[in-house]
């Protein structure tokens, strides 16, 4: 049975002090959610002061992105080693905005997954397709590329290691969502991609997150599709009411 999982990605906001007190509010109305995995991603300023206040918690820490490298001269970078040892649980890799601002590429990301799993952490791997190419008929071999780039290399037991978050560029933080069908069409795709290169059974253990604009008003369609399984969040994790009404309607479901 696959876990739902929903992750808070809280970007670039909030000071430490206020990232302190989301993490409370969120630990306080997460306290009865037993079926779903919840994290929060706050930023690498942030995370050791939230890693206090989610310890003993059901409310995992993330953290937004990672270097492949154990050390080094990597200026403004952060190491797999540091955020282990922290208590981070989840590493958000390959993100749209990582991949279009700042040189994010299939091979680093292949890196980067590498590396968090060699640390027994789990990578969430985000693909998705811009709107251009989605209108140019381009989907399936944009994921194809993106999906097979992350995997590569790896045995089918780190697969079952991993979170893939398929986020449709054209929906993240404009307020435009896929409807549930188109959603789950991508998401089905994403699976069958994942049974070519390690079988179904393999395929139908790997959560797939949806992250693009989810949000309490449609949440509870979205996750009720057979191949969605949790999400990835912007906007509405960042206050601790519209978070919890995204991971209310993971509660009772299974995969």
């Amino acid at each position: 049975m696959r876990k739902i999982v929903i992750a808070g990605n809280w970007k670039m906001n909030k000071t430490v002090a206020e990232s302190v007190k989301l993490a409370g509010e969120l630990v306080a109305a997460a306290k009865g959610i037993r079926q779903v995995v919840v994290a929060i991603a706050p930023t690498y300023l942030a995370l050791a002061k939230v890693a206090e206040v989610v310890q003993g918690s059901n409310v995992k820490l993330a953290a937004q992105d990672v270097h492949w490298e154990n050390q080094g001269a990597f200026t403004g970078k952060v190491s797999a080693d540091m955020l282990k040892e922290i208590g981070v649980d989840y590493v958000i890799i390959g993100h749209s905005e990582q991949r279009s601002y700042f040189g994010e590429t299939d091979a680093t990301v292949n890196k980067k997954v590498r590396k968090v799993l060699s640390l027994a952490m789990t990578p969430i791997i985000c693909i998705g397709e811009t709107l251009a190419e989605r209108k140019e008929g381009r989907l399936e071999s944009v994921l194809t590329t993106q999906v097979n780039g992350a995997y590569a290399g790896l045995s089918a037991d780190e697969a079952l290691s991993t979170v893939i978050a398929y986020e449709p560029v054209w929906a993240i933080g404009t307020g435009v969502t896929a409807t549930d069908d188109e959603a789950q069409e991508a998401h089905a795709f994403v699976r069958s991609l994942l049974a070519k290169l390690y079988g179904d059974s393999v395929a139908q253990s790997i959560s797939i997150q949806y992250g693009g604009s989810m949000k309490p008003e449609n949440a509870a369609g979205l996750l009720a599709q057979k191949d969605i399984d949790g999400g990835l969040i912007g906007g509405a994790a960042l206050k601790a009411d519209s978070f919890l009404g995204i991971i209310t309607p993971g509660e009772g479901l299974s995969k």
